[in-house]
């Protein structure tokens, strides 16, 4: 028993001393680690900030939030065109459907701005179109009221021919028509006035064959005059043909 006391008394003895030999140690180990760090405290100094610091990070360069712009109407239309482009065509992809619809508007662009000068210039070397430089179309109208008024005195064979050197055709079929009336009258088929009208004139004719005839010319005569189109060249020889034919008739 006795020996039992003695081993337990020496195996804590022998535990203590051995923590206490690890406390030093520990102790020994701070002690030397402390004298190895050493602090500069020069080096650290408290940052000063400008107080308008703020207002130098306003610029573009540092706004981060992307805005994304609203599509207006036309932007719109053209993202409607390429989606019927693409449905229409069966195109791969939004992006060449975009292409083709900005080439094709392109296009049709240039046709309108063909058109336009294409209208200019028609409207320019028109004879009709002459106000332009000055001439105004009523002194024109004035012109052929004048030769209404004058048919006796006039040489519709000489005038003819100078309307058409100068590709009047339209014109030329009005001064046939009254060269015809100049010649019934003097043949007295119809007695002339400015104030009938073409309907008058068939009423006086007796002769059937030279009514029926009339009856067309002034047929031609309101459809070319009147209707105000462009006249070919076929059916303006067509028409010279049958007034010349009429006239020789009255002759």
């Amino acid at each position: 028993m006795n020996k039992l006391i003695l081993f337990f008394l020496l195996l804590t003895g022998v535990s203590s001393q051995s923590q206490d030999s690890l406390a030093v140690a520990k102790s020994s180990i701070m002690s030397s680690v402390q004298k190895e760090i050493i602090v500069d405290n020069s080096i650290i100094k408290p940052l000063k900030f400008d107080p308008n610091f703020k207002k130098s990070y306003q610029s573009a360069d540092f706004i981060y939030d992307v805005k994304i712009a609203e599509k207006g109407i036309w932007d719109r239309f053209l993202d409607w065109l390429s989606f019927w482009f693409r449905k229409i065509f069966g195109l791969s992809n939004m992006e060449v459907s975009e292409k083709y619809v900005n080439l094709s508007l392109k296009g049709i662009a240039i046709l309108i701005v063909i058109y336009v000068i294409y209208s200019i210039v028609k409207l320019i070397l028109n004879k009709e179109g002459q106000w332009i430089f000055g001439k105004s179309t009523s002194q024109k109208i004035m012109k052929y009221d004048d030769i209404e008024l004058n048919l006796k005195n006039i040489d519709f064979e000489k005038l003819i021919k100078d309307t058409l050197k100068s590709g009047e055709k339209r014109l030329a079929i009005r001064y046939y028509y009254l060269w015809l009336l100049k010649k019934m009258s003097e043949k007295n088929v119809i007695e002339w006035n400015p104030e009938k009208t073409n309907s008058d004139y068939l009423y006086e004719i007796k002769n059937e064959s030279i009514r029926n005839d009339f009856g067309y010319v002034s047929y031609l005569y309101n459809y070319i005059w009147y209707g105000e189109f462009d006249l070919d060249e076929n059916t303006f020889e067509k028409a010279q043909k049958t007034f010349e034919k009429t006239l020789q008739s009255i002759s």
